[in-house]
């Protein structure tokens, strides 16, 4: 078996998937059968980083995953699925939608109020507490009127979740169609 770059590394979907190709081709070849490959396409789907999925080739020859972001090998003897659809890159830091100046301001406001009190109680210029009452009522105030973040956190939760359930029916489509395929070949044999 070649060496795995980097075992201990993430795997990514896309190479999740360049190892489902390539089990798809030992079962085709009948170097595994319909319940192994059930077996080992749960364990990639379950695999977590490249050792992991690394493990699931050592008993077989090539084809085996592609690393580092490489297209996947799609199998000759099985039609490849339709392209997914590239999606507009996320940014690093989420907006809130639809909040304006003022809602900006005091979001921005809010931890500059709590850095220059504590700096003003750490020199013990001023008494402390008339100073803390002034970011906690600002806090209180922005949440009051604006609640937390208008709840993009979930909004962004709930996308990523469902993006994550359509690449898991995704994959066990893909290994149901496998299977089908297989099950025409050996019912023609």
């Amino acid at each position: 078996m070649t060496e795995v770059p980097s075992p201990q590394l993430r795997i990514s979907d896309q190479e999740r998937e360049s190892a489902l190709n390539a089990l798809g081709e030992h079962m085709s070849a009948g170097r595994i059968d319909i319940d192994e490959y059930g077996e080992r396409s749960a364990r990639i789907t379950a695999a977590k980083t490249r050792g992991e999925l690394a493990g699931l080739f050592d008993d077989l020859p090539a084809p085996h995953p592609v690393y580092g972001g490489a297209a996947p090998v799609a199998p000759a003897s099985v039609p490849a699925a339709p392209p997914v659809p590239a999606t507009a890159p996320q940014t690093a830091v989420a907006r809130p939608d639809g909040w304006n100046g003022g809602q900006r301001a005091a979001a921005a406001l809010v931890p500059l109020v709590w850095i220059a009190t504590i700096a003003l109680i750490a020199t013990g210029t001023l008494p402390a507490w008339p100073l803390v009452i002034a970011p906690i009522a600002l806090s209180i105030i922005g949440r009051a009127l604006w609640g937390h973040g208008g709840g993009n956190h979930h909004n962004h939760r709930d996308r990523h979740r469902e993006h994550r359930i359509d690449h898991r029916e995704a994959r066990r489509e893909m290994r149901d169609e496998m299977r089908d395929e297989f099950r025409r070949r050996r019912d023609r044999w």
